[in-house]
């Protein structure tokens, strides 16, 4: 990408305020988007899981769904939600094999796009970038780790009750808006727990009575903190 592109300015403001690029210097972020080209995914499109082997992607707007589904009853866990300046296929890229996941675009998404060995020789000419990458890739393991040992040790109020905890706006208030999952559908929330629609509307209906939550129109929101904090004891 030129800096004379009409992508360059607004990339560079994502990049910035992204934990995967923190304390990048001027040169380096020129480096850097050199090398990518922007592609816009419109809303519900779909990136082909072949395309990870080949192809290496930044996030500058929109949310991104990676999940896996079951081909024989078409069930769909939700493994990861992606947002601005987060990048995939960080698996690809690692072991240069294709990630057979379904990726999904939540939103109308703006990306930026290079070629997979790009990516891989430029981290290798600049191993200094590391202090970012490593940590990064630590905190997606983590996500993983915690995802899998939740499955199999809490059940789904709790499950839910943690989600929503995990994407408050702030836990120093007795009530907050809830950010990044807000309006996503309950069949949406049950994918990223990996419980079913039905459960999911019946535990936010008891979260609801129990004074933790309001919910209108698919808009989630936090309205006793220390309620919500309560019902997550066991699994923070």
């Amino acid at each position: 990408m030129r800096k004379d592109s009409t992508y360059y300015l607004s990339s560079v403001k994502v990049l910035r305020g992204a934990s995967l690029f923190d304390g990048v210097d001027e040169d380096m972020m020129d480096e850097i988007l050199g090398y990518f080209s922007p592609v816009t995914i419109p809303k519900k499109g779909v990136i082909n899981s072949f395309e990870t082997k080949k192809s290496f992607f930044i996030i500058i707007s929109g949310r991104v769904k990676i999940s896996k589904i079951n081909p024989q009853n078409g069930r769909e866990y939700i493994i990861s939600l992606l947002d601005k300046g987060d990048v995939f296929d960080v698996i690809s890229l690692l072991d240069e094999k294709e990630h057979e996941v379904n990726i999904e675009a939540i939103d109308e998404l703006e990306l930026l796009k290079t070629p997979m060995e790009t990516a891989r020789s430029w981290l290798d000419r600049n191993p200094e970038f590391n202090k970012n990458f490593l940590p990064y890739i630590g905190n997606r393991m983590r996500s993983l780790e915690d995802a899998s040992s939740n499955l199999a040790l809490y059940d789904t109020i709790t499950r839910l009750a943690k989600l929503i905890l995990d994407n408050v706006h702030t836990k120093e208030q007795e009530e907050s808006p809830v950010k990044f999952i807000n309006d996503l559908s309950h069949e949406a929330l049950a994918q990223m727990i990996g419980s079913v629609r039905k459960v999911v509307n019946l535990n936010i209906q008891e979260l609801k009575k129990e004074g933790v939550i309001t919910s209108t129109r698919g808009n989630l929101s936090v309205i006793n903190m220390q309620k919500l904090l309560d019902r997550c004891r066991d699994i923070i």
